[in-house]
């Protein structure tokens, strides 16, 4: 999915070689290595190195390490690591988001010596547990012990404007830092939301993502204020909200900065 051309979003490109912490003895810290990890699976055949190492780096990475991490950059690790995971499968193995079931289901990535598939890392990680399929209301008990202990304290139901699933529908890609991820998400989710959302006569249509995590966004009084919050529509001329239906055709574009696709 092309990013609108009236809004800036974060490169996945920007140079991360002024990272303080991207030169440790350890090697670069697990922000900036999931920041490569995207950066590298946009050009695979100019930096394979740089692919196999990122991937190596997070795969050998301690659970001590995850633990250490604090809430602004468990965050932007794991929206990178998603976005990062996703499309390096896809651009390798298009033909693999023809089920779709199983894409999501099936372990993709190695996080700490931990493969790792991409509902764990929504649902579980980014979501605190929740069940899939239960609208954002019903928690999921059987969590695996990993996921149970790495997952966000705090839920952010702006990572649905931040994860791309590879679909033409979905969000536009960035590379997320622990610095600035709150205003980063806050981009993210006006650029989505004013992008997506159609006014007619009186009616919203809106993102699907609405209404697949309705309770992520506080059910139908949150939805409304947050489409208010980001000038998505006008509170004093709508009076009905409509769900647009997701478009589920392989984008496999949506790694193009702005610039790049104009």
């Amino acid at each position: 999915m092309l990013t609108p051309e009236s809004t800036s979003v974060p490169d996945p490109d920007r140079a991360l070689s002024d990272d303080p912490d991207s030169t440790s003895t350890e090697g670069p810290s697990l922000v900036a290595a999931s920041q490569r990890f995207l950066r590298a699976v946009r050009a695979p055949d100019d930096r394979g190195h740089v692919l196999d190492a990122a991937r190596e780096r997070l795969a050998d990475a301690s659970p001590d390490e995850l633990d250490a991490l604090g809430p602004d950059e468990r965050l932007a690790f794991w929206l990178n690591v998603y976005n990062a995971a996703t499309g390096g499968a896809l651009l390798a193995e298009p033909e693999r988001f023809e089920d779709r079931r199983q894409f999501f289901g099936e372990p993709i990535v190695s996080v700490a010596g931990t493969d790792l598939s991409l509902d764990q890392i929504e649902h579980g990680i980014l979501r605190g547990s929740q069940w899939k399929y239960g609208l954002g209301y019903v928690p999921n008990p059987f969590a695996s012990a990993f996921v149970r202990r790495h997952r966000v304290a705090d839920t952010d139901p702006r990572i649905h404007f931040a994860l791309n699933c590879g679909a033409a529908s979905c969000p536009a890609v960035a590379a997320y830092d622990a610095d600035d991820v709150d205003e980063q998400l806050d981009v993210a989710a006006g650029s989505y939301l004013r992008s997506e959302t159609v006014v007619e006569d009186g009616t919203a249509r809106v993102p699907r993502h609405l209404l697949w995590y309705r309770g992520d966004f506080g059910g139908r009084s949150g939805i409304r204020a947050l489409l208010r919050e980001y000038d998505a529509i006008d509170p004093d001329s709508i009076s009905r909200i409509r769900y647009h239906e997701y478009d589920w055709s392989l984008a496999l574009d949506a790694f193009r900065t702005e610039e790049e696709s104009r």
